[in-house]
């Protein structure tokens, strides 16, 4: 029965293929041609299925496993499963909502945080970095934020493109979140220039530290003003 779904599953998604979306999502290295909104509506029609979740990241096609995630049960996986998958989920989309949609909702997510973030591995690394960015902004007790700008400061310059993405939100979080490491954060940004030059639509904040944390830091304010 669960072989049938999968495969009328993959037909429905072979039939939501579009090759403008392919072409705009293979830009940012997934490699994909299914609309986010028809995928996100066809996971509302399936609602959870963990069995069918599992078989459909098995075919490791990027449409069918962002469709998983969408109809898993994060709590289900224990912690080599999470580890396998992060591994294996090497296009961007997959990865960042396995991060987001499972990882942080599963029981493992602190273990896991610690083990990543010392992996040599850096796309693994960077979802340490992210459950980490995590915690900066919703439960930051316990957590060394002094030793992170440490490490920020000394390795992200030169860390490979996702890592330093995922190390550089940490350091906006920082910034953002906790006010007494908010001077050196800025400097941190100010001094290693990562992604000063980065393109920003009109409307979106730049992901350069200084700016996001500036920008951010305003809105609070204004917010609380208002």
């Amino acid at each position: 029965m669960a072989e049938t779904t999968v495969a009328e599953v993959m037909a429905e998604l072979a039939e939501l293929e579009d090759p403008k979306t392919r072409e705009v999502n293979e830009k940012h290295g997934d490699d994909h041609g299914v609309n986010l909104s028809k995928l996100r509506a066809l996971a509302k029609r399936l609602k959870t299925q963990q069995e069918l979740a599992c078989r459909l990241w098995e075919t490791d096609d990027t449409a069918a496993r962002l469709l998983a995630i969408l109809i898993c049960r994060p709590k289900a996986f224990d912690r080599d499963e999470l580890d396998a998958m992060v591994r294996e989920a090497r296009t961007p989309k997959v990865h960042d909502w396995l991060v987001n949609y499972v990882v942080k909702k599963n029981p493992h997510s602190e273990e896991l945080r610690l083990a990543w973030s010392a992996d040599p591995d850096p796309v693994v690394a960077s979802a340490g970095w992210a459950l980490t960015t995590e915690r900066v902004t919703k439960k930051p007790e316990g957590l060394d934020l002094t030793g992170l700008l440490d490490v920020i400061e000394a390795e992200m310059k030169d860390a490979p493109d996702r890592l330093q993405w995922a190390m550089n939100h940490c350091l906006a979080q920082i910034g953002i979140e906790h006010a007494e490491h908010r001077t050196r954060a800025i400097d941190i940004g100010e001094r290693l220039e990562v992604l000063k030059d980065y393109p920003t639509s009109p409307g979106c904040t730049s992901p350069f530290a200084p700016i996001w944390i500036t920008e951010m830091v305003r809105r609070q304010h204004d917010k609380t003003v208002a």
